[in-house]
């Protein structure tokens, strides 16, 4: 009889063990479920500051990414060039400010002055091959560098041709008329 009491203990023991460890775990996990509210309430509220360098970045992608969904695209280009690292949080940061100005360039070019849209799309091409130099298997930023390319095509890189020689220049001995240098 004694040898089922000791399993049994044995068996309490580990359960209350796995039960510490799962009010240990919900207590963890209610922390951060209050962290992420807080973080939520002052991303709906607007209540951090524009230039808080203290707040986590995932806070400040989420400011401006609402500022770029609300319309404000000066301010979201400004929030996600401060997000700027090679960091997966940076570079979702330039893929999202490329996007940022591709759109901004395709509304401008559909209205009155659509040559201001280049510099634009300019600058977002440079965007998403910044986020493909860091990552080359980004298939959302090629697709999107290849839009930008069909909107404006790089210049080809022509080789240059050496200048045209003037008629009045002279002639290497090797090309000039009457001249053997010997070779039969």
């Amino acid at each position: 009889m004694g040898l089922v009491t000791l399993q049994r203990r044995t068996v309490l023991k580990i359960v209350w063990a796995a039960l510490a460890g799962v009010a240990v775990l919900a207590a963890i996990d209610g922390w951060r479920l209050q962290r992420d509210e807080a973080l939520n309430a002052q991303i709906s509220g607007g209540s951090l500051p524009p230039e808080n360098p203290e707040a986590p970045l995932e806070l400040r992608f989420a400011h401006a990414a609402a500022l770029a969904a609300s319309g404000a695209g000066e301010a979201a280009l400004n929030r996600y060039g401060a997000l700027h690292a090679d960091t997966p949080i940076g570079q979702a940061a330039r893929y999202n400010g490329a996007n940022l100005l591709m759109r901004q360039a395709i509304v401008m070019r559909a209205g009155a002055q659509p040559g201001q849209a280049l510099a634009l799309i300019e600058l977002a091409k440079e965007g998403y091959r910044e986020v493909l130099r860091h990552d080359a298997d980004d298939w959302p930023a090629r697709y999107n560098l290849e839009r930008a390319q069909r909107l404006v095509p790089d210049p080809e890189e022509v080789d240059e041709e050496p200048p045209d020689a003037r008629r009045s220049a002279e002639r290497a001995a090797t090309t000039m008329r009457g001249y053997s240098p010997g070779l039969p």
